[in-house]
């Protein structure tokens, strides 16, 4: 059954087959930062991808630090996640069934799991890959506390691999992007709204132009009272001058009557349009890069 994000919270062993590296940590943060908001035990296995999960979290405004002090949200080490990954099939049961009983026992509504397994799948043939999802789709039916998204890398396994992954889920999650060229990601989050994450370059300077045209034509055209066209740049991590200036050229030609509102902008991309002329865009407006505030105890 495939679902869409939408569906996150309406699903129990799910699989995805992102486009890019980014659609990845957009599913991820979507599905695990679900669970902190249901007040469910969240776990993220993670093999030296940390920094970039919780780097995604924080783009979305979500408030991790109080969750990983008090227990909520577990992020599993990199040598922990490879030992139960890799290990012998029975041992993996038992260590999956202890995780989910032990949750039940400390009272959490739900346990909400995913984690990066490339690495182990790179090794492991697609038998191998079946027969341990098999045990843990077994483990979740039986513990319907537990749910698990799983994460497999359509440049490991060919199509016929694929099939069989598919097979052992009881749904697949698909999201809708605008675009995704790999550098790129491009999303609607709202009528006049997009989402840029990546890298914006002179490769795809023009994409940007058409998906901005397009959105102010909307606007233009709507009965709502849409003055702003708001661009979410927390993810985009960088931002060339052709694609800076192409930002700066776009705001510049917008009617008096709408703005281009770029929110969520990293320092460094915030240079390179200062550097391109933003102060002077009259209908252009920056507002900086979100920051999660400190709780007693946590990070930073």
């Amino acid at each position: 059954m495939t679902r869409t994000v939408e569906d996150l919270d309406h699903v129990t062993h799910t699989c995805l087959v992102p486009d890019s590296d980014d659609h990845v940590w957009e599913v991820t943060a979507a599905w695990l930062a679900g669970g902190l908001g249901a007040g469910e035990r969240v776990m993220y296995f993670e093999d030296q991808t940390a920094d970039a999960l919780l780097g995604r979290l924080t783009d979305d405004r979500v408030p991790v630090d109080r969750a990983l002090a008090d227990g909520q949200f577990v992020l599993v080490p990199t040598e922990q996640t490879r030992a139960t990954v890799s290990a012998p099939l029975d041992l993996f049961e038992r260590m999956i069934d202890e995780m989910i009983r032990d949750t039940e026992a400390a009272g959490w509504p739900g346990l909400r799991l995913a984690g990066e397994n490339v690495n182990v799948q790179l090794g492991m043939g697609v038998d191998a890959v079946v027969a341990y999802e098999t045990v843990v789709d077994r483990l979740l039916r039986e513990h319907p506390i537990a749910r698990l998204l799983c994460r497999f890398d359509p440049l490991v396994f060919d199509t016929a691999a694929m099939a069989a992954v598919r097979e052992v889920h009881t749904s697949e999650l698909v999201t809708r992007s605008l675009y995704d060229d790999g550098l790129l990601r491009v999303t609607r989050t709202g009528p006049v709204a997009l989402r840029l994450a990546g890298e914006a370059d002179h490769s795809n300077r023009t994409v940007i132009r058409r998906f901005l045209d397009a959105t102010l034509d909307q606007a233009l055209r709507s009965e709502a009272a849409h003055n702003d066209i708001t661009l979410d740049l927390s993810s985009l991590r960088f931002v060339d001058v052709s694609g800076a200036v192409g930002l700066v050229h776009t705001a510049e030609e917008f009617p008096d009557s709408h703005r281009l509102v770029l929110t969520g902008v990293r320092p460094r991309v915030a240079r390179a349009l200062e550097r391109c002329g933003a102060p002077a865009a009259r209908q252009l407006t920056i507002e900086p890069r979100w920051t999660e505030p400190v709780a007693p105890g946590g990070r930073g």
